[in-house]
Order: C-alpha cells, then structure tokens, then sequence
C-alpha cells in the first residue's frame, strides 16, 4: 500500500509531520498554511484516483470538502467562538456524507451479516450514550450540538462496520480504522474543550485526525463492491 501511493504519501508524511510541529510550538503561520493542506491534498489524489466515478466517490469527495471547511473555520475559533460552532456544523455535514457513501454500500447486500451490525450497533449505542452522559455535565449551552453530533458520529462509525462482506477487504479495514480513529480525535476534542484541557491535547487531536482522514480517502479509493452470483 505504501508503494501504490509512495509520492502522495510522501507529500503527506511532510504535512502530517509539520502540522504536528506548528500545533506543538503553537506556530501559528504554519498552522494557518498546513491545516488546510491536510484534507486539500486529500481531495486531490481522492479526485485524480477515482475520476469522482458514482455516487460513491462523489458523496464521499463532498464529505471531504466539509471537513476542509471545518479545519479552516476552526482556526479562527480564538478571533470569535461563534466559528468552532460553524466548525462542528462543516464536520456535522462531512459526517452525514460520509455516512450516505458507506450506506450505499450497505444498501448492495442488507441482508447480509446481521450479527456483525448487531454487534456494531449495539458497541455504538454503548460509546455514544456512554460518553455523552460523561460530559454532559460541562457542556452547558452545548448539550444538544454535542448530543446531536455524538449521535451522527456514531451513526458513521456504524455504517463504516456495516461495509463488512459488501466490499473488498482493504477498503473495509481502511475505512472502518479510519472511522475509530475519526471518534477518538473528536472524543478528545470534546474532553479537552468542554472537561478538561491538557497538554499535548493539540497533538493528539490532529494527529488521530490526519490519520483518519488518510484512511477513510484511501479506502475510499481503494473500494471495490463484491459482485455475488444470481
């Protein structure tokens, strides 16, 4: 995997590298340059790999150019609180396309591995009404955003799980690690605004979410539905 994409990764080893620096030394004209370029590059091999054939690949490019408004609308939360409420309605909406791509993919075989969504649903269910009722208590105004978006991220994670037996095996793994490591970075996020802020929390989450955004693009790029006979 590495070798089929060794320039683009490359390119996005340095990104992934400099973005961790600018958020460790708070360099904040780096950060204002190699944020953005973490899901533009993204959009970019996403577009010339797939050629945005289907609906597939559309919806899941689309939820990619919400998650680059989110990132930027996030940067200038210090110059007006209101933009990291636009921030989580950019990433709100990449999520709900995300989760459109991954149905669609579902929706070629639903009637296969029941156990396995049973066992995703109910795994789901678990994290988001677990964790919200852990940080509800210091949401404030925030409760029903955080409630809201906690549902719709945890929607995602499910219906990646739910690609299992519908598409090849290293689109589903991609893409399903790609969706953990997406609830880790805005699992932190929350406990670090909201709870408690820590050190190398900045780190933390933007690392997890580069990760998670190589992840979901690649598999994205590298899906291919099973064809089954009859």
């Amino acid at each position: 995997m590495f070798k089929k994409y060794l320039k683009f990764n490359l390119i996005f080893a340095l990104i992934f590298i400099f973005q961790l620096v600018a958020e460790y030394y708070q360099l904040e004209r780096l950060r204002y340059v190699t944020k953005p370029l973490i899901v533009i590059s993204l959009l970019i091999i996403f577009a010339m790999r797939t050629k945005l054939k289907g609906r597939f690949h559309k919806r899941l490019f689309t939820g990619l150019v919400f998650g680059l408004a989110g990132d930027v609308l996030l940067m200038f939360v210090w110059k007006n609180e209101s933009y990291f409420m636009y921030g989580l309605i950019a990433f709100l909406l990449c999520h709900i396309f995300y989760i459109r791509a991954f149905y669609l993919d579902f929706q070629s075989a639903p009637e296969l591995d029941k156990k396995g969504a049973r066992i995703a649903i109910a795994i789901c269910m678990v994290f988001a009404i677990g964790y919200y009722v852990y940080i509800r208590q210091d949401l404030g105004a925030m409760k029903l955003p955080v409630m809201v978006y906690t549902f719709i991220i945890s929607l995602m994670m499910m219906m990646a799980a739910f690609r299992n037996m519908r598409v090849n095996k290293i689109s589903f793994n991609l893409i399903l690690f790609g969706a953990m490591f997406f609830l880790v970075s805005d699992s932190i996020l929350a406990y670090n605004k909201f709870v408690n802020s820590f050190d190398l929390a900045g780190l933390l989450i933007m690392g997890t979410y580069m990760i998670a955004q190589y992840l979901i693009t690649v598999g994205g790029i590298e899906r291919h539905l099973i064809k089954r006979e009859g």
